[in-house]
């Protein structure tokens, strides 16, 4: 049992980053749960296709339109009010199951650290619980 802190640096104001492999290293149990967390308030953390990159495209561009980045109706003096909202609609954490030693997920499915009021500097965990 472990918890593992990693830092992560985004390049664009929104952006999908696959940290699947990150997390699969970081893996220490042979049966139990991995929990990925993020302690930001404009990012999250997302299961989604990791075999088309426009998959990430689309979620952005989906995103944007609910929660459009310019908006004149946001207070936030910070302007990053549709940041917050996207974050909140991810979420900062997903929770997995370890079984055999290895992630079980989906044959398309990988694990994304989401930004969405970048390019910033970032941190991530990662904790494995046996059981």
């Amino acid at each position: 049992m472990s918890l593992v802190k990693h830092e992560i640096k985004s390049e664009r104001r929104m952006q999908l980053i696959n940290i699947t492999d990150i997390v699969k290293k970081d893996l220490d149990i042979q049966e139990g749960i991995c929990v990925v967390y993020t302690p930001h308030t404009t990012c999250g953390i997302s299961v989604n296709e990791n075999a088309d990159p426009s998959v990430c495209n689309d979620m952005i561009y989906g995103y944007e339109k609910v929660f459009p980045t310019n908006d004149d109706f946001y207070h936030h003096m910070e302007g990053n009010s549709a940041a917050h909202m996207k974050s909140s609609a991810f979420g900062c954490n997903q929770t997995f199951i370890v079984h055999e030693g290895k992630l079980i997920l989906g044959i398309w499915q990988g694990i994304y650290f989401c930004e969405f009021d970048g390019p910033r500097n970032r941190i991530f965990y990662v904790k494995t619980i046996e059981g």
